[in-house]
């Protein structure tokens, strides 16, 4: 078993929704958390499906919020994104980019596939230093609230069983394949280094 708690990264496209959710069940249960997204701007739904309120990385959750309430407050009470926003801003101010961290992970989540290959190409990218390995595992999660809520919990328990084994490295494999049988979703697995 690692002698310190795993340090995670959850990551999704705009740090808005599963990567949030995710952060919160996992901090929660005292894991070293953070949470961040790898587009190029934040998303959140909008009007239409062809209208999202984009923002810059640097906008706070709370102006966010002070925004869209402004714009149509019935409309993002109704869909849920205040209240993703009050519980964001509750976790940390604004969102963050992968790409802009340059903070060491042991272990990394993304929750779909785009994201993941995003991230691989950021930690390859890198001047490896020291040589750390860090596993790089994908969730799919859709992009909704209820599977952001399992897929937190799924997330959650998947670092649990990571943190209480003895050997990360050889057993990773043989934890990742039980959970995908269990969860019936596929995982994918790489080990980068630092």
């Amino acid at each position: 078993m690692p002698s310190h708690p795993l340090r995670v990264a959850v990551v999704c496209s705009s740090n808005q929704n599963r990567s949030m959710e995710a952060h919160n069940i996992l901090s929660k249960r005292g894991f070293d958390v953070r949470s961040f997204g790898t587009g190029s701007h934040v998303k959140l739904p909008g009007p239409a499906p062809d209208k999202p309120n984009v923002y810059d990385f640097k906008t706070t959750y709370e102006q966010m919020y002070n925004d869209l309430v402004r714009k149509d407050k019935e409309l993002y009470t109704q869909n849920g994104i205040l209240h993703m926003l009050d519980r964001n801003k509750r976790i940390k101010s604004k969102p963050e980019r992968f790409q802009n961290c340059k903070e060491k992970f042991d272990l990394v989540i993304t929750c779909e596939e785009r994201v993941y290959d995003q991230v691989l190409e950021d930690l390859n990218s890198r001047e490896q230093e020291t040589l750390q390995p860090v596993h790089v595992i994908n969730v799919d999660i859709q992009d909704n609230h209820e599977e952001a809520t399992l897929g937190a919990f799924l997330i959650c328990e998947l670092c649990q069983c990571i943190q209480h084994t003895d050997d990360m490295e050889n057993e990773i494999d043989e934890l990742l394949q039980e959970f995908e049988e269990k969860s019936n979703r596929p995982f994918l697995h790489t080990v980068c280094f630092y």
